[in-house]
């Protein structure tokens, strides 16, 4: 299956000739070893690979897991996240976010001012990694015992070496179909790649070589900066659900399947500039592929695990007992350790040079400086829907408050409301994603911003049980459906998820998973594609514009809003900064205690901050109240409740007013235009460099020069 993709006629505006690409595709450095001296021993093996996990790194920082696209098209544009600046401010993310204005501001878009060109744009870092992992596999394949280490029965070092490589490129080619859609397929050593080769054979031909490499591999181990047996049953369920979901594609092109054959597809809504959203009609089998491999990746965990039992005991005063907290935290405890949930986590050294975007891109904000602050500035770029928070996410979840922040950071060792003027860092842009916080570590980098050293959890548990659940829900499974999603649901509920009651509620139990995995992945840029690949995008969409309409008609009219769960936002809250050290013997908080959800600190749970600034350099003087106060969150002061908290201090300050002050960022460029029909333009255009060297054209509406 293999060569078959090479040889696939390509119909791409008609009769493009195809030429090849830039020297940016080559595998230079790599190509013109000597395969049978650099593969000879392992040491030699593991070096080339290990070049390659270098180039990787690079590209997963600052192209496609961190910024660069990441930013752009993952992290907001969902009914859960959004983009924390004005409409008009950033409009080469905020375009892109709305479906380009529903397709209508396709053509105006600039495909070099954030995409870049080679050789730092994100489609060009990604072949270049791709050109490494195929000159690894390439000599390995060259050496005589190749066939015989296929054929055995049992994994070997260099057999797992292999299956990395092979993994390496899938990955990078599923990263690549996910912002691009249809791209050059290219899989030997030095052989550039031109033309367009339609992505539904690429994902056959990738889901078909992990299968061939996967019993050969080990399962995750100690080390989960590698790829392993659990990685690759994991990505193999990750390709086969966005293989067999709904993708937009476009109309000059000819999708046939990794044999060659065409496909059809059943599509929903309406085309838009000459492309259409569907899925394929044989989506049940690739959907039980998924199943199997998601189950052999639960089966073949390893070293990782679903912690459903938080292990840390009461310290300090702080009080625990929520598993999914633990997990994170677990990110911020060792530079050099891993978390235990993980399946693959890209590492970050504290302290190295480079874009290290955790914190900095997606954790809790700060606005600091960009050096030698308490901590240095986080600039927040993934920010959370106000009535996905306030209206979505239970309040009994215990999901939520790692997810969410109503808090961040001045810089100087305290804590601050965010208001919800637009904004960034912690001085606006309302609710926040709350997962990485450099107030959290262990042991805080703060000589200067983007060096945290936070790895990046790429695949973990969780997405191993919510997969099998999806596509077992999806086939009629009902049975290992529920069962799966109520080992996810169970854990964020305290060992009572009331899975029945939920799935009631969502109206399926698809749409129950989904939503689950919207809770699970809140604030990580999951699901923009998520609800993408599954056609819940415009319902997704529709109900968050709706309720979030209603909320600025409540505010505006009435001066509160209360959701159907009981949650209530209000114009103003009231607060007070308080010395937490001396009443709580700490700064930083963890879980809240059942039954002190009325404590103004405690809750919401999981803010604060570090309890130690004073031994970075922070000097607080006589001013130690470093913790915010907050009441009126969650329900509506009476005048008397109001009075006595004015008597004890407490201000009133402007919460869900800057939502109706600025209600048009808020409601109106919340996919701006969006019909809720037309097939959405969620890709990226390639660059004209790209397009030259390549042989081929934009579609989508996108510009061809």
């Amino acid at each position: 299956m293999k060569t078959k993709i090479l040889s696939i006629a390509i119909i791409v505006g008609g009769s493009l000739a195809l030429t090849s690409c830039d020297d940016f595709l080559e595998t230079n450095t790599l190509s013109n070893a000597d395969a049978d001296f650099v593969f000879s021993t392992m040491t030699t093996a593991r070096a080339a690979m290990d070049g390659a996990y270098g180039e990787w790194h690079g590209a997963v920082s600052s192209h496609i897991y961190g910024d660069g696209l990441f930013y752009a098209l993952d992290v907001a544009g969902s009914d859960i996240m959004r983009h924390p600046e004005k409409y008009a401010n950033q409009p080469l993310r905020h375009v892109p976010e709305t479906f380009y204005t529903n397709g209508t501001a396709a053509g105006g878009y600039d495909p070099v001012g954030y995409g870049k060109e080679a050789p730092n744009s994100p489609y060009s870092v990604l072949f270049s990694v791709i050109g490494k992992a195929n000159a690894v596999t390439s000599a390995i394949e060259s050496r005589s015992d190749f066939e015989s280490m296929m054929s055995g029965s049992e994994a070997t070092d260099m057999s797992q070496l292999y299956g990395e490589a092979v993994a390496l490129r899938a990955t990078c080619y599923r990263e690549l179909i996910k912002y691009y859609g249809d791209v050059p397929y290219q899989s030997v050593m030095g052989q550039a790649a031109g033309g367009l080769s339609p992505r539904d054979s690429i994902y056959d031909v990738l889901i078909s070589d992990l299968q061939r490499v996967e019993p050969l591999m080990k399962p995750v181990g100690a080390d989960k900066r590698f790829f392993s047996q659990t990685y690759v049953d994991g990505l193999i369920g990750r390709l086969a659900l966005e293989a067999g979901g709904y993708q937009t594609r476009r109309g000059d092109i000819t999708y046939v399947d990794g044999k060659g054959n065409a496909l059809s597809f059943e599509t929903i809504g309406t085309s838009n500039n000459d492309a259409t959203y569907g899925r394929r009609t044989d989506w049940q089998t690739l959907y039980a592929t998924a199943k199997t491999f998601f189950q052999a990746a639960i089966s073949h965990a390893g070293t990782a695990k679903l912690v459903t039992a938080d292990p840390r005991a009461a310290a300090n005063g702080r009080q625990f007992g929520n598993p999914y907290q633990y997990f994170f935290q677990q990110l911020h405890d060792d530079d050099a350790a891993y978390a235990d949930e993980s399946i693959y986590e890209e590492p970050f050294q504290q302290g190295a040079s480079g874009n290290d975007p955790r914190s900095y891109s997606l954790g809790r904000p700060s606005a600091g400086g960009s050096s030698n602050n308490y901590p240095c500035k986080a600039y927040g770029q993934g920010r959370i829907n106000p009535a996905f928070y306030y209206g979505k996410f239970d309040p009994n979840d215990l999901r939520r408050d790692v997810s969410c922040a109503v808090t961040g950071s001045t810089g100087k060792g305290y804590e601050k409301l965010i208001p919800f003027t637009p904004g960034s860092t912690a001085n606006g842009g309302g609710i926040s994603c709350n997962k990485f916080d450099e107030n959290r570590q262990a042991t805080v980098w703060t000589k200067n911003q983007r060096r945290s050293g936070i790895n990046a959890p790429y695949m973990r548990m969780s997405e191993m049980y919510l997969g099998l659940a999806e596509a077992a829900a999806a086939l009629g499974d009902n049975a290992t459906a529920l069962q799966n999603l109520k080992v996810i649901r169970d854990r964020a509920f305290g060992g009572d998820g009331r899975v029945d009651e939920f799935v009631q509620k969502e109206g399926s139990l698809l749409k129950a998973v989904i939503d689950e995995r919207g809770f699970e992945f809140a604030g990580e840029g999951d699901r923009r594609f998520t609800l993408i690949r599954t056609g819940l995008i415009a319902e997704k969409i529709r109900e968050i514009k709706e309720l979030t309409q209603a909320m600025i008609n409540g505010l505006t009219n009435d001066g509160y809003y209360t959701f159907a769960n009981g949650n209530t936002i209000s114009l103003y809250v009231w607060t007070k900064m308080v010395d937490a050290k001396a009443v709580y013997g700490h700064r930083l908080t963890a879980q809240c205690p059942k039954g002190q959800e009325s404590d103004p600190v405690l809750y919401p749970s999981w803010r604060g901050q570090n309890d130690a600034w004073e031994s970075y350099g922070a000097n607080y003087g006589n001013d130690t109240a470093t913790n915010v106060a907050i009441k009126g969150l969650f329900s509506k002061l009476s005048d008397e409740e109001i009075a006595a908290l004015e008597a004890d201090g407490y201000k009133k300050t402007d919460w869900g007013k800057g939502i109706v002050d600025n209600a048009d960022e808020y409601s109106l460029y919340m996919f701006y235009q969006y019909d809720y029909q037309k097939a959405p333009i969620y890709l990226f255009p390639f660059s004209p460099n790209t397009m030259s060297t390549g042989g081929f054209t934009n579609g989508y509406g996108f510009v061809n020069n």
